[in-house]
């Protein structure tokens, strides 16, 4: 069985299955002693994307995909831009049904900066996980300063889009 912990726009179950197919399940899961934070930064200058920094104390709360075969964490891999802009990682994350290990993105050092905010329509995607979250932190969510109005052309940039879940 091979598991895959979102934290950021995969959390969003239609663009997971828009990107890598059907996987068999999902469930909540924390990711222990890690941050959620917004520097790593995407193909449009200030703008970020999600990252997970190792800190202590800290939880990531998220999306646990159980996948329908190994192949589709090869799969993600170019929408996150591993090697490049994402390592992958295999850690521990707790659910519901005890500690699971999962593939989880990291973003890679030469790709963060502190000075950046997420897009509006990229928030929504995580917003969208609020299934797998708990009230507090879907709310801590829902608070995060995001850039607004992006046309579409730097959202397909972003790998974005107003019109569809990938």
């Amino acid at each position: 069985m091979s598991w895959y912990f979102a934290y950021g726009s995969n959390m969003n179950e239609a663009r997971v299955s828009a990107r890598i197919g059907d996987t068999q399940r999902v469930l909540a899961g924390m990711l222990r002693d890690y941050g959620l934070r917004f520097n790593k930064a995407s193909k449009v200058p200030g703008i970020a994307h999600a990252n997970v920094v190792s800190v202590l104390g800290e939880c990531v709360e998220g999306a646990l995909f159980e996948l329908s075969h190994p192949q589709q964490i090869h799969d993600m891999d170019p929408f996150e831009g591993y090697p490049h802009e994402y390592d992958r990682e295999l850690l521990p994350i707790h659910t519901s049904e005890g500690v699971i290990e999962a593939w989880v993105y990291i973003g890679t050092q030469n790709r963060l900066a502190d000075t950046l905010k997420p897009a509006r329509e990229y928030l929504e995607h995580l917003l969208a996980g609020r299934d797998f979250l708990s009230p507090d932190y879907h709310a801590a969510l829902a608070r995060v300063d995001v850039v607004e109005g992006l046309d579409d052309v730097t959202l397909k940039q972003l790998g974005l889009s107003r019109h569809s879940p990938r």
